[in-house]
């Protein structure tokens, strides 16, 4: 198995290392054909091959599943950016912090659980704490289409609802599939 991928990774360094800039996707087939077949090769260039939807498929996914989209031209790439409509909530510190240790550890395992639970699911895709003592003590980014559904979600945290943390939602624009830096 490792030595197959350092077969496909030797394949494209060669392939990348070519002075020709325009390499197709057929002359990487036909270098990749050259290592031995077996079901790991075979998913992987088909993961190669897979491909995504277009922007217009995309665009039309997320208005008709409801979600606040637009799209701009980047000017150095010409690329079309979609971006969407996401829902930042900040969880603030709540009123209610007078539960013991053994209490404020089982509601922290109960949000941690329910945070787990949203990212699984789908509904949020970033969340984490504050690194500092403030009142905002974390966000949590919830990708669904109305600030509805992001509020009846961030308040059903347990955290939420035994008072410990309160929830301030805002709509948030982002690039639809960037990354992280």
């Amino acid at each position: 198995m490792r030595q197959i991928i350092v077969l496909i990774f030797a394949a494209i360094t060669l392939m990348a290392c070519k002075k020709e800039s325009n390499i197709t996707s057929e002359e990487i087939k036909d270098d990749i054909s050259t290592v031995p077949k077996t079901e790991v090769v075979e998913q992987i260039i088909e993961e190669i091959e897979e491909v995504k939807p277009s922007v217009a498929e995309l665009k039309a996914q997320l208005t008709k599943d409801g979600f606040q989209i637009f799209d701009y031209v980047d000017e150095e790439t010409k690329d079309t950016i979609l971006m969407q409509q996401y829902f930042i909530a900040f969880l603030k510190r709540g009123p209610i912090r007078n539960q013991n240790e053994e209490e404020a550890k089982i509601l922290q395992e109960e949000h941690l659980n329910h945070l787990g639970k949203m990212y699984d699911l789908g509904y949020a895709d970033i969340s984490g704490p504050f690194g500092d003592d403030g009142d905002i003590r974390g966000i949590t980014i919830y990708n669904v289409p109305t600030q509805k559904m992001a509020d009846s979600l961030a308040n059903s945290d347990p955290m939420v609802k035994a008072g410990r943390l309160e929830i301030e939602i805002h709509p948030w624009w982002a690039a639809k599939g960037f990354s992280l830096r």
